[in-house]
């Protein structure tokens, strides 16, 4: 077992995107993204002011999307 084997483990998966993220990885700007949170699209969890969105519900709104 080598070192990138434990350095693997201590890091867990992702489960939650930033709105920034999302922007990032649908290639549009974050206005755009907020707007998606702001309608509804994704599960999202407020934590004070910041918002983040569910990994699993972006990725089944995504494969919805393809056609």
């Amino acid at each position: 077992m080598g070192t990138n084997n434990m350095q693997h483990n201590s890091v867990p998966d992702k489960r939650v995107y930033r709105v920034e993220e999302i922007a990032n990885l649908l290639g549009i700007s974050t206005s755009s993204a907020y707007e998606l949170v702001k309608k509804g699209h994704f599960k999202t969890v407020r934590i004070g002011t910041a918002i983040r969105i569910s990994k699993k519900s972006f990725d089944e709104w995504l494969d919805s999307q393809i056609t």
